[in-house]
């Protein structure tokens, strides 16, 4: 008797490229990008701002120009965005990439944002308790965000170091998910089965500490000698102030600091390198609990070499025939 086997449809490709602040991404991506025939979906919670690229450490125009960048420059800086959201967009950037032929990366180091793409986080399963919301931002409005934010650090302390204190919604949300369902929203992502729809690479750069802790040191001097005080400077100037979360943003919120007469300008810059190399140790330590990353160490060896090494790596790993190359 003659069987009929069925193929199954294979997973569309994606290539993830993360790491903490200053590991080198940004041009890693870009060069693998243009080898492998890619398009780059910004993986960073900050780039959607407008008018935020010194301190976000943007692709410049010329480096978009070499290759097509997404999700980067779609929100203005007091207008909200979530991991949600990002979720649906680079979904159907995914796909388009895709339909066109190309090999979609997912550039950049906000765990939660690329952990969701890749494994498909389910974030409408818990209701939502409009009553309870109300509430909340009751003391939010009566208290102050900090006393809210205070309230997720005793229940979720995990999940409250991952969010501003004031990023009201968020915080209110991680509580609704805590008060509806009985597991804290930490317990909730973990619980996420973390199948992808994707044929996934992902590769993790890491490097020596203290090298990483000089890399952001010298990030942090070459984004003030570019203007990043001057950038903070015009957002002020357009109305952008100290409570929305985009201005929470490293590099911002000690600028503005500085300019509001809050810090004296040394004060800002060593406070903002102290918060980055925190910032770097949060990132590592989630991406570390992450599966399926392939880790790759870029503390010694030259630019050329490591790109050879994670191109071939990223070849191997997703059978990529000539028409990514």
């Amino acid at each position: 008797m003659n069987t009929v086997r069925t193929i199954q449809p294979s997973k569309p490709k994606l290539v993830v490229l993360l790491g903490p602040t200053a590991a080198g991404k940004t041009n890693l991506s870009l060069s693998l990008a243009e080898k492998l025939n890619g398009e780059i979906i910004s993986g960073d919670s900050m780039q959607v701002y407008r008018g935020m690229d010194i301190g976000t450490a943007k692709a410049s125009e010329e480096e978009r120009s070499r290759v097509p960048h997404h999700l980067i420059d779609i929100r203005n800086p007091d207008e909200g965005y979530s991991v949600s959201e990002f979720q649906q967009m680079a979904k159907a950037h995914i796909a388009d990439i895709q339909q066109r032929g190309k090999l979609p990366f997912i550039v950049g180091g906000t765990g939660l944002y690329i952990e969701s793409v890749c494994y498909e986080f389910e974030f409408s399963e818990v209701d939502s308790d409009p009553a309870f919301r109300a509430r909340m931002q009751e003391l939010a409005d009566l208290e102050g965000p900090e006393a809210l934010h205070q309230q997720l650090e005793r229940v979720d302390p995990e999940r409250a170091r991952g969010i501003h204190a004031n990023d009201t919604r968020r915080v209110i949300r991680a509580l609704e998910i805590q008060h509806v369902s009985g597991k804290t929203a930490t317990e909730y992502l973990q619980g996420q089965k973390k199948v992808s729809p994707y044929d996934l690479c992902i590769i993790g750069l890491t490097m020596n500490r203290q090298k990483l802790y000089q890399r952001i040191e010298w990030r942090i001097d070459q984004m003030l000698e570019e203007g990043l005080l001057e950038e903070v400077r015009q957002l002020i100037a357009q109305g952008y102030d100290h409570p929305m979360v985009s201005m929470q943003a490293l590099g911002y919120k000690e600028m503005m600091a500085y300019l509001k007469g809050g810090l004296s300008y040394e004060q800002a810059v060593e406070l903002l390198k102290r918060d980055t190399r925190r910032f770097a140790k949060r990132q590592l330590s989630w991406f570390r609990r992450m599966k399926d990353v392939i880790w790759h160490d870029v503390t010694e060896g030259n630019f050329e070499e490591h790109l050879h090494e994670i191109h071939a790596i990223i070849a191997g790993k997703l059978r990529l025939h000539a028409e990514y190359t």
